[in-house]
């Protein structure tokens, strides 16, 4: 699943800076569903990944049940969190 794909598939484009408050709301709404929903590891990974960009992810002990999927979010936020200091640096 591609990054692209869920922000067409939730939002309408693949341009965050095009999606009015309520659209983002509604769509937000709508990965959280599908979330709670979703049965397949790497399509539950890739809607909290999307989830946990726009600031409205689950904990992770509640949007995973093995403790291996809550260590890849936790590694999948750090990487996040270094490269958001990587450009602060720059």
């Amino acid at each position: 699943m591609q990054f692209d794909d869920l922000m067409r598939r939730y939002f309408g484009t693949d341009d965050l800076g095009e999606v009015t408050p309520p659209a983002l709301e509604a769509g937000i709404e709508r990965a959280r569903v599908d979330l709670g929903l979703e049965k397949d590891r790497g399509r539950r990974f890739a809607l909290w990944s999307l989830l946990f960009i726009l600031g409205a992810a689950p904990d992770l002990d509640v949007a995973f049940k093995s403790e291996e999927d809550r260590e890849a979010a936790r590694n999948f936020m750090d990487l996040l969190a270094a490269s958001e200091a990587a450009e602060e640096d720059e």
